[in-house]
């Protein structure tokens, strides 16, 4: 009654972390080991061990598995060409990608993370989601919610929600953990077929 049930209110027992570990990657899997510390009240270290022991590849890893297979739908641009990486795609419905930032993306002197970065993350899913040859942005409406700075995981969320002719209108939400970042409404154009080169 001391120490024990103090103890287990932060530390549950081995077995109910790990499949507590198991249940939070089935909902989310691209929690960060920062994050499962965090929810699970040990050590980063803790949770590396857990992940082994259950043979759960660390989160890099998981984003490059699931990424591949989505790479294989893209229709309106080549995978090198999108900014992120797409971890959930049904063309011409929905998309998600995840983009972790770095030191590279950001305003020297305010260490926060130059727009043109979000804007491309957004737009790229955006294209990416839709289900035709080429596709070209023709009206963008955005909104930065919130200053973003080097090291947050932008996971960005992307809706068709209506099709008119050639003209495919989708939404793009961009999330820091629960806080919205940015949002965007795009129209963007399907033009049939690429220019040939001469």
């Amino acid at each position: 009654m001391f120490g024990v049930s103090r103890l287990s209110k932060y530390t549950p027992l081995k077995k109910e972390r790990q499949q507590g570990l198991l249940d939070t990657l089935k909902k989310d899997p691209f929690i960060t080991d920062e994050e499962l510390s965090e929810t699970f009240h040990v050590s980063i270290q803790t949770i590396r061990l857990d992940r082994l022991e259950l043979g759960i590849p660390e989160l890099r890893e998981r984003i490059r598995n699931v990424a591949s297979e989505n790479r294989k739908k893209l229709r309106t641009m080549d995978a090198t060409e999108v900014i992120g990486d797409i971890v959930d795609l049904e063309l011409g419905i929905r998309g998600i990608s995840i983009l972790q930032t770095t030191e590279e993306m950001v305003f020297e002197r305010t260490q926060i993370v130059r727009g043109h970065y979000i804007f491309a993350q957004a737009e790229s899913l955006a294209i990416a989601v839709i289900d035709a040859k080429v596709a070209l942005t023709g009206v963008a409406n955005i909104k930065y919610k919130i200053p973003i700075f080097a090291g947050d995981k932008l996971v960005a969320k992307a809706k068709v929600v209506r099709t008119r002719g050639n003209k495919y209108f989708v939404w793009v939400f961009i999330r820091v953990g629960q806080k919205e970042a940015f949002r965007g409404k795009f129209i963007l154009v399907s033009i049939g077929k690429g220019r040939k080169s001469n």
